[in-house]
């Protein structure tokens, strides 16, 4: 596990994907919460996985393989666990097991006391994974709760395999949590924190632990100076508490900027470096890195598809080796291998040429693999370097990416293209003056669940073992079963269900030029959630209409509105895997002309709703402050360029969800959306005040449920309903759940909705002066 003293590199691996090749973790997770799989079963599993997991490493040529970093659900929670920090709410009548208590932290649980709500949910930095956000007391108390990370060090051991840890850092830890008093900060409890993390640490050097990986993703965004001291003093203090075990700080996702010296500066053994995202790095931490430090250097992209062009990866290694010498360098990937699928084996759908020019996870650990040899006078013309150069020159040289139409008309877009009818104001009085809204209307996200007889026919359709007029025959009962249930429930604005889409993003990029999909490329996105991101690999087009067909036929089976339904340019970018070779504005403003004709298309259908849907909105924007300006403007236009198909008539609603929204408000209500859907029952309704603050214009649905939890109460609703109203003038409210419901159950979505509409027209009563007149 030591660096080699010989030119050739040392591999390492910072993580890999949790789910398996062919999704083994999601089945045996919803096979345990179904009553179908016991306990020991799943741990048996588990068990199976991780050890595959590594013996694939093992076999690629990897030479520090991590250990800890597989989670049955989430690795933030596994560090809450792991420290004890566990919420009242869920220290009595949950179970007598450790899955009982993580589950119910991830997905709520009925208690001797009554129904306990889970975790609140986030995305982990830029990413599309969803972590489960830690609450802390000022007052709490750790203490070691959890040997996970010891027992899957000594697992790994007994077969053969010296792994290195990974744990979550102490600083990131606290600063991914939540406090639960306001104005109290979480780093402040770092000293109470540590002694638990050195305890683990000990406790990983007396198994046998040589080296262990600290994750501190937070050294890539901008922050306080407080967590710079925190994080200073918190590896002292671990390096004096062990002193005979190697410790390496990892970053990733962005450059270190102003961080760098301060983490150069701890007394550590190593620090990883993301040079893909972060290569402005690379000089000064060649220049600065204290003698005997390790370097461990992320060469290959851990949150790309694409195959590694080694020119550019060779000349940072041997850049780096030239000043520090080989044996203080580790060749890595930027992140966690987690962000992208397993494997390229069974892609059988992709043709050659296409397949060439990508790689997954197994493919980029045999790139780490090769690289590491990138010192050998001879690497040149090996046939393994040879070829990852040949796929990068046939990528970068093929006209299937350039699509000249597509090209022209960019540069006709204006400023007038970006720009609705008439004010917002204007447009809401001229909706509500020809369509009867109820006050707090109520609606949905969107989707709902699929049963697999719709699932079946899509196969059925793409095997062709059924035709067109067949496959629309089931859609088409499928959506006129969604109406009618929505109407008998009372909801006021109804969606067609989406039975169509597989995924609100892969739909949409198997019907545009300049997209591909896999068929076994999953990725998590939290717990047994997986998605299967598509990949934009030249310049994108609209065939033809994507979703007229079907919203049109719902909008004939009611007289009461029918909201057609979109992703939005933004978010089909970010949950794809994106190009590399031309700027992400670029591609975000060809996916927006898409939606511009779409949009046209179903107003001239007759749809008066149409909602463009932007859940990554927060998520896509750059960690760094300093950053987002140059996001903010084309990702605020591409939706308004999209949005823009709409004319007089016609309202345009978006969705967001699970992300922390109030620095970007501001950037939000420049979308110019006459109606928002935002999460927000799991923060209990706090980002509301937000929007207050800085005066939002526009309506608001707040999710006054979360589709994640239990059945929610007609009472519960209706007080997230008044908290809202609160901060929210009451005529520009509506009532929704958080989040599509494709991922529920029918026996759970027909009770809350039915309470969320009793919700609503029992706060609107309540509420009845306030809102005499307003629609």
């Amino acid at each position: 596990m030591q660096p080699s003293n010989s030119k050739k590199l040392t591999a390492t691996n910072l993580g890999f994907p949790r789910i398996g090749p062919a999704r083994e973790l999601k089945w045996a997770l919803e096979g345990y919460w179904a009553g179908r799989l016991g306990a020991e079963e799943l741990e048996l599993k588990a068990a199976s996985l991780r050890a595959a997991r590594w013996e694939v490493q093992r076999k690629a040529g990897i030479e520090q393989i991590p250990s800890g970093d597989f989670s049955l659900y989430d690795h933030v929670l596994d560090t809450a666990l792991l420290v004890g920090a566990v919420p009242d709410r869920f220290r009595e009548g949950i179970g007598d097991t450790h899955l009982d208590l993580l589950f119910a932290m991830a997905r709520g649980a009925v208690s001797a006391r009554g129904e306990v709500a889970p975790l609140e949910m986030t995305k982990w930095f830029d990413t599309n994974y969803h972590y489960l956000v830690p609450e802390l007391s000022p007052r709490h108390e750790f203490k070691l709760f959890s040997l996970k990370p010891m027992e899957e060090f000594k697992e790994a051991l007994q077969l053969g395999i010296e792994t290195r840890p990974v744990l979550l850092g102490p600083v990131s830890f606290l600063r991914l949590s939540k406090s639960t008093e306001v104005r109290s900060s979480t780093l402040s409890l770092l000293d109470r924190l540590l002694p638990v993390y050195g305890e683990v640490l000990a406790q990983l050097a007396a198994a046998g632990a040589n080296w262990v990986q600290f994750d501190e993703p937070c050294l890539a965004q901008d922050v306080p100076v407080e967590l710079l001291e925190g994080i200073g003093s918190a590896y002292a203090y671990l390096r004096q508490r062990v002193p005979g075990i190697k410790i390496l700080v990892a970053s990733y996702f962005a450059s270190l900027g102003a961080n760098l010296g301060a983490a150069l500066a701890l007394p550590v053994d190593a620090i990883h470096l993301d040079v893909v995202r972060g290569r402005s790095d690379l000089e000064p931490a060649l220049e600065q890195a204290p003698d005997g430090m390790v370097l461990s250097l992320g060469v290959v992209d851990g949150r790309s598809v694409w195959s590694t062009d080694p020119g550019p990866a060779l000349a940072i290694l041997r850049q780096a080796a030239a000043k520090l010498g080989p044996e203080r360098l580790l060749v890595a990937p930027s992140c966690s291998l987690l962000h992208v699928p397993v494997s390229l084996g069974g892609e059988d759908g992709l043709d050659s040429e296409m397949l060439s020019w990508l790689a997954f996870a197994e493919e980029k650990l045999a790139e780490l693999s090769l690289l590491s040899r990138g010192l050998d006078p001879d690497i040149e013309a090996d046939p393994g370097v040879e070829s990852l150069r040949q796929r990068a020159s046939s990528r970068r040289d093929s006209p299937r990416r350039v699509n000249a139409e597509v090209r022209a008309r960019l540069g006709q877009i204006t400023e007038a293209d970006l720009r609705r009818p008439e004010e917002a104001a204007v447009r809401h009085r001229e909706w509500l003056a020809e369509r009867a809204l109820p006050p707090l209307p109520t609606t949905t996200i969107g989707s709902f669940p699929q049963r697999a007889e719709l699932r079946q026919a899509r196969a059925q359709l793409r095997r062709g073992e059924i035709d067109e007029p067949s496959y629309q025959k089931v859609m088409e009962d499928e959506i006129t079963r969604v109406v009618r249930f929505q109407e008998e429930l009372g909801l006021d604005l109804l969606v067609h269900g989406e039975p169509e889409r597989n995924d609100m993003v892969e739909y949409f990029a198997e019907l545009l030029d300049g997209f591909v999909t896999t068929k076994l490329g999953w990725v998590q996105s939290y717990g047994s959630r997986c998605v299967k991101p598509p990949i934009v690999f030249g310049d994108v087009s609209r065939r033809a209409p994507m979703t007229v067909r079907w919203s049109t036929f719902a909008q004939s089976l009611t007289p009461k509105l029918v909201k057609g339904m979109l992703t939005g340019p933004v978010t089909i970018q970010q949950w794809s895997f994106p190009r590399d070779d031309v700027p992400r504005s670029q591609t975000g403003f060809e996916i927006a002309l898409a939606l511009r004709d779409e949009v046209a298309d179903l107003q001239a259908a007759g749809i008066r709703v149409i909602q463009i849907d932007e859940p990554a909105f927060r998520e896509a924007a750059p960690l760094r402050m300093a950053d987002r300006a140059e996001y903010l403007r084309w990702a605020i236009d591409s939706f308004r360029l999209a949005a823009g198909g709409a004319g007089r008539g016609v309202q345009v609603h978006t969705h967001m969800c699970y992300s922390e929204f109030g620095d970007m408000i501001e950037a939000i209500a420049e979308l110019d959306a006459d109606v928002l859907y935002i999460e927000a029952a799991r923060s209990g309704m706090e980002l509301l005040r937000a929007f207050a603050e800085v005066g939002y214009p526009n309506d608001v649905g707040p999710g006054v449920y979360d589709i994640h939890s239990l059945i929610p109460t007609q009472a519960e609703m209706a007080e997230r309903l008044r908290a809202a109203a609160g901060v929210i003038p009451p005529e520009r409210l509506w009532a929704n759940p958080d989040c599509g419901l494709k991922t529920r159950g029918w026996a759970e979505i027909e009770p809350s909705l039915r309470n969320l509409v009793g919700a609503a027209r029992q706060v609107a009563a309540e509420l009845q002066p306030a809102l005499a007149g307003s629609r």
